[in-house]
């Protein structure tokens, strides 16, 4: 049997308050959490500046930045590169890189220079199975009470899927503001689940007064309805 001489990787997990930390960015210093108190946070790694799969990944994100400020989401990237490095990179990315349709693409979001791997460490974002000197595309979702909500980690060769990234976003926005959960597949604007009943008695009223609630019961289990969202 191959001896698995990787090293454990700590990382924070779904319910955690995230790991605080102070960084330089391609947008200045900033303080987390405090400088994002009542918002959203995605704080996402990439391995390298100037990679092709980090390229178009960036081009994406920045596109869609507008989408994700209007959900009271702020994105944070992070590389473990030099400032400078970053800089470079953005500027080619914005003067010469043409993706989809998307080109002259200008990233505003800040980008941490991380070279010591602080904040990286902290986040379990190097894994030594993969790479000891690179990030891998890990994605945190943050609520505005500083808490992990939801991660994700792809390897170092596949691009991240964005329209899932803000997919589970709304999602979860959606189970806090209605206290419902939103089934598979599920996309904003569908029906979503019902909390299930508690007790024997609650669930053959919901059964009975589904209609009159505008409640669709498939059994007394599974019960779905149609947010009327402003």
């Amino acid at each position: 049997m191959e001896q698995n001489c990787c090293e454990k990787t700590h990382m924070p997990v779904i319910g955690d308050v995230a790991p605080s930390f102070e960084a330089d960015t391609t947008q200045g210093h900033i303080k987390f959490p405090e400088d994002y108190e009542g918002k959203w946070v995605i704080l996402f790694s990439h391995p390298a500046d100037f990679t092709p799969v980090c390229t178009t990944e960036f081009i994406t994100f920045a596109s869609m930045e507008k989408e994700f400020a209007a959900l009271n989401c702020k994105l944070i990237g992070l590389s473990i590169d030099s400032h400078y490095s970053h800089i470079a990179w953005l500027r080619t990315i914005k003067e010469k890189i043409e993706y989809k349709g998307m080109k002259n693409v200008e990233v505003n979001f800040p980008v941490i220079a991380d070279l010591t791997m602080d904040v990286a460490k902290k986040f379990g974002m190097i894994q030594p199975c993969e790479s000891n000197v690179s990030a891998v595309r890990a994605v945190f979702f943050i609520d505005p009470k500083a808490k992990v909500r939801a991660l994700m980690y792809y390897p170092l060769s596949t691009g991240r899927n964005f329209q899932e990234i803000k997919r589970l976003l709304i999602s979860m926005q959606t189970v806090d503001t209605h206290n419902v959960a939103t089934p598979a597949d599920w996309q904003p604007g569908e029906d979503v689940i019902v909390p299930p009943p508690g007790s024997c008695g609650t669930a053959k009223e919901r059964v009975e007064g589904a209609q009159k609630e505008g409640i669709k019961c498939l059994d007394w289990f599974i019960c779905f309805k149609t947010l009327k969202l402003k």
